[in-house]
């Protein structure tokens, strides 16, 4: 579909932050990047990306989206990518072992546009071109966006995925569909702050014993961070928890007082 008008100027609105997670291929980024300028979209997030960054492939498929390529930043690992988002969507086509809702691009649109309209961040992870998101990543999201794509024909190219998302957060958009309202009163936590509440808490139970099977730790870590992702949290709500978790590893490092055992001489009779 041709027709670009170039004597318009690109506006740079807030909008979500697209991150792909280690991609492969330049040409993909490249294709990305074009899908994103179509609808508008602008801030492109790259992973560990195998071939590195700038990519000349990246760069010719592009066609001509080069003021998305120019704003691109580069990350060694996911959590880095989303450490200043508060609400991040992964896509997917697989079901997963995590207790995430599931929504449609629709519903997710509307409400990263809600969420951005009143000031936050908000991102969209894609997989890798192989195998998409590992479950770790999945976890730190906070719901699953999926498509209602073929069963036995599910995969998508990446720019496609991003393609679909970036259409329906314009549609929406252009639809005025932001919510009167959000349930989030308070500033709602980054994620960087919800990875720092993370590595606390596993480390005062690693301290506390608490993983005896070395080879289910994983697994358990990966549960626990899907979990607390689920609940929305507001940065006071995380600071609450450390301090909750400080507390206990003070009682747990605190000598016990010594008090005389029941029925020793000395101790009051109820």
């Amino acid at each position: 579909m041709a027709g670009t008008d170039k004597s318009q100027q690109f506006n740079f609105r807030p909008s979500p932050a697209v991150i792909l997670c280690e991609p492969q291929l330049g040409q993909n980024i490249g294709t990305t990047a074009r899908a994103m300028a179509n609808f508008g979209l602008w801030d492109l997030r790259l992973v560990n990306p195998r071939d590195g960054w700038p990519n000349e492939e990246a760069i010719a498929a592009a066609s001509r989206a080069e003021h998305v390529l120019d704003k691109v930043r580069v990350f060694a690992t996911t959590e880095e990518a989303i450490a200043d988002l508060s609400l991040v969507y992964a896509t997917t086509a697989r079901r997963r072992d995590l207790q995430k809702p599931v929504l449609g691009p629709e519903e997710a649109s509307q409400r990263s546009i809600a969420h951005i309209a009143n000031g936050h961040g908000a991102g969209i992870l894609f997989g890798r071109e192989r195998w998409g998101l590992y479950n770790e990543e999945v976890a730190l999201a906070d719901a699953i966006v999926t498509l209602p794509v073929e069963a036995a024909f599910a995969s998508l190219n990446i720019a496609q995925a991003v393609l679909i998302m970036a259409y329906e957060w314009r549609r929406q958009t252009d639809l005025g569909k932001a919510l009167l309202f959000t349930e989030t009163v308070s500033e709602p936590a980054t994620k960087g702050e919800l990875i720092k509440l993370f590595e606390h808490l596993e480390q005062s139970l690693d301290e506390a014993g608490f993983f005896t099977a070395p080879d289910k730790r994983p697994t358990v870590v990966m549960n626990l961070r899907a979990m607390l992702s689920r609940g929305t949290l507001s940065g006071q709500e995380v600071r609450t928890l450390h301090g909750v978790i400080s507390s206990i590893e003070r009682k747990h490092l605190r000598p016990k007082a010594n008090r005389p055992s029941k029925g020793q001489p000395g101790e009051p009779v109820e």
